[in-house]
């Protein structure tokens, strides 16, 4: 792979002196870098690789870091990585010690605002812009946003503000039909118009600038147009939503036409006041398998570039849980899945097929998604909201309201429950039980394995009337204990019931509990586990339990301010508990990119450590 261009870019200033034919050599050059990088360390293919053409020409066009570009999401920026000084080290990205594959403003003075959740780029970039204006800066600030974000609350609430803003403010609108599932509702169909009738901003600027040349009467034609609401103005300034809100509308631009990028964002620089470029681009652009099918290349492991197909392809609790939902589903209709543009990621792709009328998309828009479920529920149907630990954090408000408050019975399925390791920390799920667990009328299971999964799934649908997760990591099972009981649905206890140390955790972290008692077994050491499934209200009975030992340590994947160590801690407390309790969590501190089996021996929750601590405690 030759990268005789790509190599000699230093900065955004090197691309300032290239051709137009450099600069598309470039551009292949990037692709063939990312889609080699990606295939090796995992990452987002499909955004990355439709914004390679956009963000050359923005830094084209642009001066970082005097000028600010503040990426939505951000899981698009590796081409901005390598412009940008970062090119020797793109094959670090999403590996310990390397670069983020998020913008970091701790990585790069070019990274102007950390990103990982959608929808907060134009209210950043607008708090940018003020500060700036502040300051005396007349420097440009770009929000980049993808039209899936635009499905997300906060970036109309940008928007609704940044059409006041009087300086350099443009948002590029980088439109490719997708988040990551298919876009849905009317602002993906208003796209789509804009989209289908180009021609209408053309007409009106022709129109702008034959008034104009006319001497005496034009100009004042043409503020009577402006202001007048007679049908003549309807057909020449036919506004757009976004003309409305303030912003100075230019586009559809082809987002793969170099030329036509560069003179649609000199036009926008050329303006005063807000402007929203639109640009239409293709997810997964360069190459064939992504823009087949962008939703499977849009976050991906490691794969075969040659065959696009992944390198490990082993069962996950995501296609575990959309299984169950569908064989519940199949005999009860008041069973509803709702996603928020995560279709594909939280295993519901069969269940949309199998269950239109059931299955709703609500787009990047979780406190909707919480809300609207509460409605469906209030009407006797029984949602199941599936989500990424990470994501649900945005709905906290909706949960303690619209959800517990009212004691309306919905589940959440909380999808990469822990750690997730290399997207770090914008995506560890790691706090999702500290702010659940906060939550009157609610339940919480944390199931260790996939047949758990399934029990927790049908008891939270028919075991339970209120607010319930079941929350479930990354990936699949761990390892299997072969002599374990058929799991209770509250509490199990294995090990040495007689042993004077007791070893209590949930989730996946019992299968290393359990490479824990083993190796201990084999040295002569005794110690029980306790393993909860039901994690929230905690079994009376496990506290009855607890109390019998000497030495009791809990182990717990998630944030210890405020988890069920610190319950359980409280609860044995209250019943006169006088032995030794230690708790073994995740500090006040967000976890950086690692490999999840890295982050958990950092933070002491391997089996290699629980060994050590169990036996030296």
């Amino acid at each position: 792979m030759s990268n005789e261009i790509l190599s000699t870019i230093k900065s955004p200033q090197d691309l300032k002196s290239l051709d137009e034919k450099a600069l598309v050599k470039l551009c292949e050059e990037i692709r063939e870098k990312i889609i080699d990088t990606v295939s090796v360390n995992g990452g987002h293919l499909s955004p990355n690789l439709g914004v390679v053409e956009l963000t050359v020409m923005l830094h084209y066009i642009f001066n970082c870091p005097e000028d600010s570009i503040v990426w939505d999401v951000g899981h698009q920026c590796y081409t901005h990585k390598m412009l940008t000084g970062r090119y020797s080290d793109i094959n670090t990205i999403r590996t310990e010690g390397g670069l983020s594959g998020f913008p970091k403003r701790s990585e790069s003075e070019y990274d102007a605002f950390n990103a990982g959740h959608s929808s907060t780029s134009i209210s950043a970039a607008l708090g940018i812009a003020e500060a700036k204006r502040l300051s005396g800066d007349d420097s440009f600030t770009i929000a980049v946003i993808g039209d899936g974000s635009l499905t997300g609350g906060l970036a109309y609430e940008g928007l609704n503000n940044a059409g006041r803003f009087k300086k350099n403010f443009i948002v590029v609108l980088n439109d490719n039909k997708m988040s990551i599932s298919k876009n849905v509702g009317a602002m993906a169909r208003y796209l789509t118009s804009i989209r289908v009738k180009p021609t209408y901003l053309r007409v009106k600027n022709k129109v702008e600038k034959i008034l104009t040349h006319i001497p005496i009467l034009g100009s004042p034609i043409k503020s009577l147009l402006k202001r007048s609401k007679s049908r003549v103005k309807h057909l020449v300034y036919k506004d757009t939503l976004f003309d409305q809100l303030g912003f100075r509308y230019y586009g559809p631009v082809d987002g793969h036409d170099m030329d036509a990028l560069k003179n649609a964002m000199l036009a926008a620089k050329s303006t005063k006041g807000p402007v929203l470029l639109h640009v239409v681009t293709k997810k997964g652009k360069g190459y064939q398998y992504a823009e087949s099918d962008s939703a499977s290349f849009h976050g991906i492991g490691q794969f075969h570039i040659e065959t696009g197909e992944p390198i490990s392809s082993k069962k996950d609790f995501s296609t575990v849980f959309g299984e169950g939902l569908c064989r519940i589903a199949q005999n009860d209709e008041k069973v509803c899945a709702v996603t928020a543009a995560m279709r594909t990621g939280t295993g519901l792709v069969d269940f949309s097929r199998i269950y239109k009328d059931r299955f709703f998309d609500v787009g990047i828009a979780e406190e909707h998604a919480v809300t609207f479920s509460c409605g469906l529920a209030t009407k006797g149907m029984i949602p199941v909201f599936a989500v990424y630990s990470t994501f649900l954090q945005r709905a906290y408000d909706q949960l303690l309201h619209d959800a517990a408050m009212q004691k309306l019975h919905m589940v959440v399925a909380v999808d990469r429950a822990g750690i997730v390791g290399e997207d770090g920390e914008t995506h560890q799920g790691v706090f999702d039980v500290s702010m659940l667990n906060s939550i009157p009328n609610t339940t919480i299971f944390s199931p260790c394995y996939f047949d758990e999964m399934k029990q927790s799934l049908n008891t939270a649908i028919y075991g339970c009337n209120s607010l319930v997760a079941i929350r479930y990591p990354r990936g699949g099972e761990i390892s299997r204990v072969s002599d374990m009981p058929q799991s209770s649905m509250n509490y199990d206890i294995y090990g040495d019931r007689n042993a004077k140390k007791l070893l209590i955790t949930y989730g996946r972290l019992f299968a290393n509990a359990v490479k824990a008692y083993e190796k201990l077994k084999q040295e002569g050491e005794s110690i029980c586990i306790l393993k909860l499934c039901r994690i929230k209200p905690i079994d009376k009975n496990a506290i009855e339990f607890a109390k019998g030992f000497e030495k009791i340590h809990f182990f717990e994947e998630g944030i210890l301010a405020g988890g069920i160590g610190e319950t359980f801690d409280y609860e044995l407390t209250k019943i006169g508990y006088t032995g030794l309790y230690k708790i073994t969590a995740i500090e006040d501190k967000f976890i950086p990119h690692a490999t999840v089996a890295d982050a958990l021996r950092y933070n002491k929750l391997d089996a290699d450590s629980m060994y050590e601590i169990m036996k030296n405690d």
